[in-house]
C-alpha cells in the first residue's frame, strides 16, 4: 500500500514537472545573459542582482503564487476566471463586482497576450545556443530565426492529434533538464563558493543604493526569473495543489542553484556571453551538444504547456460566457483538460512566428517581456485581498498587499521596456480584451433589442394552438430559462403554428463550479410542453445527445435561432461580425446537422 502512495506521490511531481514549470524552467536561458546587458558584471552587481532574484521567486512565485493563490480554488481549480467566480459569489453586486470583471478581463487578456511572447522568447533563446557549436558559430541570424519558426509551426501543427500520446514523456525530459540545471549549477559553484552568501538581501540593498534609479529599471529584467509563476495557480486543476507545490520546491531549488552557477561562472569571465550555454561549454564540451538538445526539448515542452493553458483559458471563457464560442475539438478520450480549438491555435501560431521574425533576438524580446506578466501578477494580488478580506482569513490581507505593492514596483520598472517592444505585451492583450468587452456587452444589448416574451403570455396562444392539433414527433427548443421566451420559438410556435406532439424547452446553465452534470426533466409545463435543465460545471465537457436518450428524448427536429442584425453602430457592426464567423450555440454542441432548423429573427441593435 505505502509503494502505491510513494509512487503517486512522486508520479504527481514528474507530472507537475511536465505540465506546469517549462516556462518558469526555461527562464535561466535567457535571464542572467539579458540583465548583464543593462548592467555592468562587477562583483557587488553579481551578487545584487543574485540576490534580487532569490526574493523575486520567494516573494513572487512562492508566497503569491505557491502560498496564497493556491489557497484560494474551487474545486481544485484555479486562475483568474476562477477568482472572478469566487468574488461574485462572496459580493452578489455592486462596483466592487464591476471593478472585479474587468481586473479578470484585464488579467485573463494580458495572459493569452504572454501566450504568445512566451514560446516566441523560450524557443529562440535556446535555437541562440547553436552559435557556442564552433563549427555553427558563423550561422546568421535570420538562418537561426527560421529554425526557431520551424520548431514553432511543427509544435502547432501537432496539436490537433492531442498531446495525451506523448505528454507521458514530458515530465522525465523535464526531469532530466532541471536535473542538469541542478549539476552544472554546482559544478560551477565549487569553483567560487562564496556566491552562496548571495541570498543575504543586504546585496540586494546595496545593489539599488549603488545603481540608483538604473537599479530600478534593471528590475523589468530580473522579473524574468519568475514569469511562468503564475501557471502554479492556473494549471492547479490539472493535477491539484499537492503535487505541483511539492514540485515547485525541487524546481526552486535547480533554477536557484543554477542562477548561483551563472553568477560563479560570470565572476570568473566577465566577457562571456551567453552564460549558461557558455558555461556548459567551459566545463565539459563534450556534453554540450546533448545539453542544447535537451534544452530545445524544454522549451518545446514549456511551449506546449502554454499552448494547453491558453486553450483552457478560452474554454473556461466560453462556457462562462466571456467569449465567443469557438470550434472545439476534445482530443482524448479520458483526459477532460485535453481540448484542441483550431482558430485559437492557428491565431496563436501566426502571432509567435511574426514575434519571432519582427524582434529576430531573444534578448530584443525580452525588452516585450515582462509588463504582461507583472500585470497579470499584481490582478492576482488585488483580486486576493478583495477575497481574503470577506472571508475568516483577514489577517492574510496584510500580507497581500505587501506583495501586491512589491508587483506595482515590478510592474511600473518594465514601463522603461515601452518603447523597445514593451508595446506589444499591450497590443496582443488589446485584442483578447476587446473580444470579450464588445462580446459580453453585444450579448446583453441583443438580448434587450430581443424583447423576449413572458411565459404567461406565451402559454395563452401556446395552449389554443396546440388543442387545434399537432405534428407527431418531438421538437426540441434551446432557451436560456423558463421565465422569458426568445422570439424565435414565438417566431415558430405562435405566428407559424409549427407545433409539436412533444415540445421540449432546453436550457444549459453554467455553474460556479468546475464540473458535475446534474439533468432536471418537467414534463408538466403545458399540454405536449416540457422543460428540461441541463447544469455542468463550466469545465465540462457535454454531451447533449446523450443527455437526452438517457431521460428517453429522440427529437425529429431541433429549433433555434439566428439573429440577423441590422445596425449603424459600429461596435455591433464588429459584434454582428463575430457571431457571423463564430460557431453558433448548435454547431459548438455538436447537435445532428439532418435535424437542425434555424430560425432567423431580424434584430435592430
Amino acid at each position: 500500500m505505502t509503494n502505491k502512495h510513494e509512487d503517486s506521490f512522486w508520479g504527481g511531481i514528474v507530472k507537475a514537472l511536465g505540465l506546469v514549470f517549462g516556462d518558469i524552467g526555461t527562464s535561466p536561458i535567457y535571464t542572467l545573459t539579458v540583465v548583464f546587458t543593462l548592467t555592468k558584471p562587477t562583483v557587488a552587481n553579481v551578487y545584487g542582482i543574485l540576490s534580487l532574484v532569490f526574493w523575486t521567486m520567494s516573494i513572487l512565485v512562492t508566497a503569491e503564487y505557491a502560498w496564497l493563490a493556491m489557497s484560494l480554488g474551487k474545486k481544485g481549480q484555479g486562475g483568474e476566471i476562477v477568482l472572478r467566480e469566487i468574488i461574485i459569489k462572496l459580493f452578489k453586486k455592486g462596483r466592487i463586482l464591476a471593478f472585479a470583471g474587468f481586473l479578470s478581463f484585464l488579467g485573463v487578456s494580458l495572459l493569452l497576450g504572454d501566450g504568445v511572447i512566451t514560446p516566441a522568447i523560450s524557443i529562440l533563446s535556446a535555437v541562440e545556443g547553436l552559435l557556442l557549436i564552433p563549427s555553427l558559430a558563423a550561422t546568421k541570424q535570420s538562418v537561426l530565426v527560421l529554425i526557431a519558426a520551424l520548431i514553432a509551426f511543427t509544435l502547432f501543427f501537432f496539436q490537433s492529434r492531442g498531446t495525451d500520446k506523448v505528454a507521458k514523456i514530458f515530465g522525465p525530459i523535464m526531469v532530466l533538464y532541471f536535473g542538469s540545471l541542478l549539476v552544472s549549477g554546482l559544478f560551477s559553484i565549487a569553483g567560487t563558493p562564496g556566491i552562496v552568501t548571495a541570498i543575504n538581501p543586504w546585496h540586494a540593498f546595496e545593489f539599488f543604493r549603488q545603481n540608483g534609479f538604473a537599479g530600478y529599471i534593471v528590475l523589468s529584467e530580473v522579473i524574468l526569473c519568475a514569469t511562468g509563476g503564475e501557471a502554479l495557480y492556473a494549471d492547479m486543476g490539472h493535477l491539484g495543489k499537492k503535487p505541483i507545490i511539492r514540485a515547485w520546491y525541487f524546481v526552486f531549488v535547480a533554477l536557484y542553484v543554477n542562477y548561483l552557477g551563472q553568477g560563479a561562472f560570470i565572476l570568473r569571465n566577465p566577457e562571456a556571453k551567453n552564460f549558461l550555454f557558455a558555461m556548459i561549454q567551459s566545463q565539459s564540451p563534450m556534453l554540450y551538444i546533448p545539453f542544447l538538445f535537451l534544452t530545445i526539448m524544454a522549451t518545446i515542452i514549456a511551449s506546449q504547456a502554454i499552448i494547453s493553458g491558453v486553450f483552457s483559458i478560452v474554454y473556461q471563457g466560453i462556457t462562462t460566457r466571456l467569449m465567443p464560442l469557438f470550434k472545439v475539438d476534445y482530443t482524448s478520450t479520458h483526459i477532460q483538460s485535453q481540448i484542441y480549438i483550431g482558430a485559437v491555435n492557428w491565431t496563436l501560431m501566426v502571432a509567435v512566428i511574426f514575434v519571432m521574425f519582427f524582434f529576430q533576438k531573444s534578448g530584443n524580446l525580452a525588452a516585450a517581456y515582462g509588463m504582461a506578466v507583472t500585470g497579470s501578477m499584481t490582478i492576482t494580488a488585488v483580486m486576493m485581498i478583495m477575497v481574503f478580506s470577506k472571508t475568516t482569513k483577514k489577517w492574510k490581507v496584510p500580507i497581500v498587499a505587501v506583495i501586491a505593492l512589491i508587483d506595482v514596483v515590478y510592474f511600473t520598472s518594465t514601463f522603461s521596456k515601452f518603447p523597445h517592444g514593451a508595446y506589444w505585451s499591450i497590443i496582443l492583450a488589446s485584442i483578447p480584451f476587446a473580444t470579450i468587452l464588445i462580446w459580453t456587452n453585444g450579448q446583453r444589448c441583443l438580448y434587450k433589442a430581443l424583447r423576449p416574451l413572458d411565459l404567461d403570455i406565451f402559454m395563452l396562444s401556446y395552449e389554443q394552438i396546440y388543442a387545434k392539433g399537432h405534428i407527431n414527433g418531438t421538437a426540441l427548443f434551446f432557451i436560456k430559462g423558463l421565465d422569458v421566451i426568445p422570439p424565435y420559438i414565438v417566431h415558430c410556435v405562435i405566428r407559424s403554428n409549427i407545433i409539436y406532439e412533444r415540445n421540449i424547452f432546453i436550457s444549459i446553465v453554467r455553474t460556479d463550479d468546475p464540473f458535475g452534470v446534474e439533468c432536471r426533466h418537467n414534463t408538466n409545463v403545458g399540454s405536449g410542453l416540457e422543460f428540461f435543465e441541463i447544469r455542468a460545471g463550466y469545465m465540462r465537457v457535454l454531451d447533449i445527445e446523450k443527455r437526452l436518450k438517457e431521460h428517453g428524448i429522440n427529437e425529429k427536429v431541433i429549433f433555434y435561432g439566428i439573429e440577423d442584425i441590422e445596425t449603424k453602430n459600429p461596435i455591433w457592426k464588429i459584434f454582428a461580425l463575430i457571431k457571423k464567423l463564430t460557431p453558433n450555440f448548435v454547431q459548438f454542441n455538436k447537435l445532428p446537422a439532418a435535424k437542425l432548423q434555424g430560425v432567423v429573427t431580424r434584430v435592430e441593435m
